[in-house]
């Protein structure tokens, strides 16, 4: 494996924290600097540790990994967002009815990130087990741990400018930042499912 190939591992497994970090930070236009970063470094954490758990986990793991993982991650997006898209139903419908409510910011918790993280990273168990094997054979450019931390980083800098982006655009549109951010979970979450069976 060749120093761009790694490179091109960490941005494809990146794409689903980008797509998550955007519609987080939709969700969220008032979200302060300190946040967006704990959000980019979060999704860059799950992105280096689940390989190096894959990774030391090698053959025994694979076959459970490749097996559950697409379904345990689909299900989560799914509930995320799900909850997401009926919340935001749910207060459009008040609006539009007329019910006052005093205006609550809406904020990302600890657990809802930890979630999303987890969700938008168990692929990343059967990548450990592939440097695994490229390790045995020889062909990594460093060691296994390193090429997942090579991993996180560029999670960590591809999603940080999407948490911005996703501010900006729920600063436009607030009213329908929260239900378009519970449709991007729901089909996220639904295509990791359909690559995997497919």
């Amino acid at each position: 494996m060749e120093v761009w190939e790694l490179i091109l591992i960490g941005a494809a497994l990146a794409m689903d924290a980008v797509a998550v970090s955007m519609t987080n930070g939709m969700s969220e236009p008032r979200m302060k600097g300190w946040k967006m970063l704990a959000v980019a470094a979060t999704y860059a954490f799950f992105q280096f540790a689940m390989p190096v758990v894959g990774y030391y986990g090698g053959y025994a793991f694979s076959a459970l990994v490749e097996r559950i993982a697409p379904w345990l991650s689909c299900a989560l997006l799914v509930l995320i967002g799900g909850k997401m898209f009926a919340d935001g139903v749910s207060e459009a419908v008040a609006k539009k009815h007329g019910a006052v409510r005093a205006h609550a910011q809406k904020t990302l918790g600890a657990g809802k990130l930890l979630a999303q993280a987890f969700a938008t990273s168990v692929d990343a168990l059967a990548v450990g087990v592939t440097l695994f094997a490229e390790e045995t054979a020889e062909g990594l450019p460093a060691h296994a741990v390193l090429c997942a931390l090579a991993i996180g980083a560029i999670t960590f800098f591809l999603s940080l400018p999407a948490v911005a982006l996703g501010k900006r655009a729920g600063n436009a549109y607030a009213e329908k930042a929260e239900i378009a951010g519970g449709v991007v979970l729901v089909v996220l979450g639904i295509k990791i499912l359909l690559e995997a069976l497919l």
